[in-house]
């Protein structure tokens, strides 16, 4: 059975996959586990409390609901402060020394996904660990329905004590639905949002004064705190796609399709374009002549630029293996030490806390500034990367210039969540990638790995003719998509 976690949180197909019954239980299963294992950070006499915010997308209260529904059935109080971006329910965790995050999102996804993650008491991501001990206890059935059932008596009542259905649950890893008084309540704060942005502009101060910048907020989390951030530190703020009305979350719009914020930028000879992804995790960017600058591009950008202040933690950013080759030989010629994760941010947070490094992230736009966040953070790399435009007095694309990006084609294929695993099993696909990293040997490198969020395998190769690159990615992705359907 394949795990229900992948390199982020919960994802599927809202109310097919991802269902209220499940999200309810996943409640119940995540705030048992979190709160026992941060039991003695909780007050005698306090009910554990968990923080819970969500993106645009329609599903996000039908879900919310449901989850905060089973952590109050377990005992847990719940304060749901509505759409906020990911690293905002992060960093207010931890300020409000809630004893666990949740966001309901499914990221970049289109409007029919969703998605539950986690965060602990620290405003970290959970380890693999903790979240298989969550995943145990949903695969036991151990929800509170359940275990009354299991309690009726012969006569088809339940006991009116509650004492049988305690009992019942210690025989589920020691899960206990309580009743009267010690049944779980619901606040709502939907001001939390001020104290995130009040905490993103304080970390990044810098006058914007003049500066024309264009956000493509994605019709999602970020429609208002990225739009009063950059306000508030006087830039002159073009936003589009941030109407949000539940169904247009990602929708032609984001870091996912960066078109029209490329027209827009030119159109209004703006100096920069920001485009965020659904929950506002993740940043890329355009420079003034509508070129895409990417999470590589960005991070070469701050990253030499904090290390030439003396501030880049043992001079080294840490990235995944799908960085372009062209960052690593930036590296290389500036005196930086790239270390390498598989692809996750949360395997480049890990790393990071292992070696003590300040910077991370991902090409997709996954930017970790560790000091400063616990998670990767779209307002504040943007902040970071205005800064480096305010300090310098250079525009974006001569800043883009310190690494060159090398021809790479990215090409999904198809593929069932039960069978993405499985595709080196096959002998006709294996004899095929084995070619093709023969034919690049030396000269580029072919990348193939499963999504961990969706259904699909990533076929991505790194050569010099891009025409070529392209057509080799486009006939293995179609390869893996015929033999594995």
């Amino acid at each position: 059975m394949a795990r229900l976690f992948g390199t982020d949180g919960v994802r599927g197909i809202a109310n097919e996959e991802l269902t209220p019954l499940l999200a309810m239980q996943i409640g119940q299963a995540g705030a048992y586990v979190l709160t026992m294992e941060m039991a003695h950070t909780i007050e005698a006499g306090h009910k554990p409390t968990i923080m819970v915010g969500c993106d645009t997308r329609i599903s996000g209260d039908m879900l919310a609901n449901a989850l905060m529904a089973g952590a109050c059935s377990v005992g847990a109080n719940c304060v749901y402060v509505g759409v906020l971006p990911t690293p905002a329910v992060a960093y207010l965790t931890k300020k409000y020394k809630m004893n666990a995050g949740v966001v309901i999102s499914a990221s970049h996804n289109p409007v029919e996904f969703n998605g539950i993650k986690f965060f602990d008491g620290n405003g970290y991501k959970l380890p693999d660990m903790l979240e298989d001990k969550i995943e145990s206890i949903i695969r036991s059935g151990c929800s509170g329905g359940e275990v009354l059932h299991e309690c009726e008596s012969s006569n088809g009542s339940t006991e009116s004590d509650g004492s049988k259905a305690s009992d019942k649950s210690e025989a589920f890893q020691g899960i206990k639905f309580p009743i009267g008084p010690d049944v779980g309540k619901i606040t709502y704060d939907m001001e939390a949002r001020e104290a995130y942005v009040d905490h993103v502009i304080q970390t990044v101060p810098m006058d914007l004064t003049g500066m024309k910048i264009v956000v493509d907020c994605a019709e999602g989390a970020s429609y208002y705190t990225s739009v009063e951030a950059l306000k508030r530190l006087g830039g002159n703020v073009i936003p589009i796609h941030n109407s949000p009305d539940g169904t247009n979350i990602n929708a032609g719009c984001g870091s996912t399709h960066m078109e029209e914020l490329q027209a827009k930028v030119i159109q209004e000879k703006a100096e920069i374009g920001l485009a965020f992804d659904g929950d506002a995790d993740r940043l890329l960017a355009v420079d003034e002549n509508g070129r895409i600058v990417d999470g590589d591009q960005i991070m070469a950008i701050v990253g030499n630029h904090i290390k030439s202040q003396g501030k880049l933690k043992k001079d080294t950013i840490v990235a995944t293996v799908m960085s372009n080759l062209g960052f690593f030989l930036m590296g290389k010629k500036n005196g930086l030490t790239i270390e390498q994760t598989k692809v996750g941010d949360r395997y480049v947070l890990e790393r990071m806390r292992e070696i003590g490094a300040s910077l991370g992230g991902e090409q997709s736009g996954h930017i970790i500034f560790l000091d400063e966040s616990t998670t990767g953070d779209g307002l504040l790399s943007a902040l970071h990367l205005l800064q480096v435009m305010v300090d310098t007095g250079k525009s974006l694309s001569e800043l883009s210039q310190i690494m060159e990006v090398l021809p790479q084609a990215l090409v999904n294929a198809k593929v069932a969540n039960n069978k993405k695993e499985t595709y080196m099993e096959c002998p006709e696909i294996a004899e095929a990638i084995g070619k093709l990293e023969e034919k690049f040997a030396g000269e580029g490198r072919v990348l193939i790995r499963p999504s961990g969020t969706e259904p699909l395998v990533r076929v991505m190769i790194e050569g010099k003719d891009q025409q070529v690159i392209r057509k080799n990615a486009e006939e293995l992705a179609h390869l893996i998509e015929t033999v594995l359907q």
